[in-house]
């Protein structure tokens, strides 16, 4: 039983496209892409350093080019993976794998997400703090009482709190008991409600698209059911701008369904970290670079198991 997924912001690291360059289809598919998002992918991908690939705006479309390009080489001809989810912006390039969106469908949207996220998070200072370690109902609890949301749960031990720079205050000076907190190095209070005006723009982008269901099991961050409906998961995607992701219920879908390998898309390593931490036994394969893709080939046919 195979699972493929795709990382979200954070992930990304100057030059991690570098490598795809070298690779003519990889290339082509980049450029493409490059002209639907309006930014050169190539040149930010190799040449820009880590404070340019950390704008929204530019990150955003990275990640889900890199995961679209990788996954189409990999993929090709090859077993469908039994299920696939992305976590946060990496679920738009869930959404292009399963052929809901189209790769240009999920480039617009990205790049229209980005932009809107930017924009929103320019109207009040507002960031994120990762809350590592606690106990899980004492770190909810000082996260509520602060005023803050919990944006993402990503498994025991690591939960991302979001809000206003004051508010982000007031829970450092009496952060929860044997929890260290880490302050992200992000401009913006992703998944809560400062996000809305980006749900907008992305409401009136969603309604010019048409989307198709899934072509194998594909996992929702807001509650890690695994969505059949294309029009149904376009509406996902819309909401989780302003809404937690819950990838700890993700990771409790992988493994309800008896995953046996996870290969993470470029830039990887992120995810299988936190799937080392919480799916034991779960054979991990990080994709970054294609002279990779042979080994990543075989863990595919390996670990593909009903759709192979």
């Amino acid at each position: 039983m195979l699972a493929i997924l795709a990382p979200g912001q954070g992930a990304q690291t100057p030059g991690f496209l570098a490598s795809w360059l070298t690779d003519d289809t990889a290339r082509a598919q980049l450029q493409t892409l490059s002209g639907v998002a309006g930014l050169d992918l190539a040149q930010l991908g190799t040449d820009a350093d880590a404070d340019t690939i950390r704008q929204t705006d530019i990150a955003q479309p990275l990640l889900v080019a890199a995961g679209v390009v990788a996954a189409e080489r990999l993929l090709a001809g090859g077993p469908t993976p039994d299920v696939v989810a992305g976590h946060s912006v990496g679920e738009i390039t869930a959404a292009a794998i399963t052929g809901v969106l189209t790769p240009t469908e999920a480039m617009a949207f990205v790049a229209t997400r980005g932009r809107g996220m930017a924009a929103a998070s320019n109207v009040r200072p507002t960031s994120m703090m990762a809350v590592v370690g606690g106990n899980a109902d004492e770190v909810l609890a000082a996260i509520e009482a602060a005023g803050l949301t919990a944006a993402n749960n990503n498994g025991p031990g690591q939960i991302v709190a979001a809000g206003t720079v004051e508010e982000l205050g007031v829970l450092a000076a009496d952060p929860p008991a044997r929890a260290r907190l880490i302050q992200l190095s992000v401009a913006g209070a992703f998944h809560t409600v400062h996000m809305q005006p980006a749900v907008a723009t992305l409401e009136q982008l969603a309604a010019t698209l048409s989307p198709h269901d899934p072509s194998t099991v594909l996992l929702s961050n807001a509650d890690g059911r695994a969505i059949d409906n294309g029009t149904e998961f376009l509406r996902r995607l819309v909401s989780q701008v302003g809404n937690p992701v819950r990838w700890d219920l993700c990771l409790d879908a992988l493994r309800d369904l008896g995953v046996t390998g996870v290969l993470e898309l470029p830039p990887a390593g992120t995810l299988t970290g936190i799937a080392k931490r919480n799916l034991k036994g779960v054979a991990l394969f990080n994709l970054n670079t294609p002279d990779q893709l042979d080994d990543a080939r075989a863990f595919v046919a390996e670990h593909a198991g009903a759709h192979a």
